[in-house]
């Protein structure tokens, strides 16, 4: 049975103190987030806030970081409208990455074998020339392989090797050659 009043934040670092923290979330609400912020002023902002942002990056609207600082994201990526960056832990996006509109890059989750629901965090990389497809989800210490693709839609739980497709009835088969 989960007991919900004993978790704490126990071994999880938010990496900054609480004014940055507010700042951030004020920023992020009222700036980043808005469809009339040009691209570049939301890289800008990433950086000034501590995230490694590369040359070239496209930050659509309505993308939510948790913690810029957390955030490192290699040259010419895209990340769609709507995405979403819950990186309690660190999150590396390498060069030539798209993740798709709405789709999710997830570091948190909770232990559920344990009754207070303690932290069961890990960091996430995605490596060059990946796509995380629309409304899909990359779970908690995974690594997306060079080239690969997550399909749109599809939740994926373990490391997915380079040039691997991992498809919506969750098979993972060799990702074809472009025409």
């Amino acid at each position: 049975m989960r007991n919900l009043p004993a978790f704490t934040l126990a071994g999880y670092d938010k990496g900054r103190g609480k004014l940055v923290q507010a700042l951030w979330f004020a920023v992020m609400n009222t700036v980043f987030m808005a469809w009339f912020t040009p691209a570049g002023v939301r890289t800008m902002l990433l950086r000034a806030f501590g995230a490694k942002i590369g040359e070239g990056v496209l930050i659509r609207h309505r993308v939510r970081v948790l913690w810029p600082w957390k955030l490192e994201i290699g040259d010419h990526t895209w990340i769609g409208e709507g995405a979403f960056l819950l990186n309690l832990e660190p999150i590396r996006i390498g060069a030539h990455v798209c993740v798709s509109q709405e789709a999710m890059i997830c570091t948190g989750s909770h232990d559920h074998r344990k009754a207070d629901f303690r932290y069961r965090n890990a960091p996430i990389t995605v490596e060059d020339g990946a796509w995380i497809a629309t409304r899909a989800t990359v779970l908690a210490g995974v690594t997306v392989g060079a080239q690969s693709v997550v399909a749109a839609g599809t939740v994926l739980t373990r490391d997915l090797p380079a040039l691997t497709l991992h498809a919506v009835d969750g098979s993972r088969r060799p990702v074809p050659e472009p025409v």
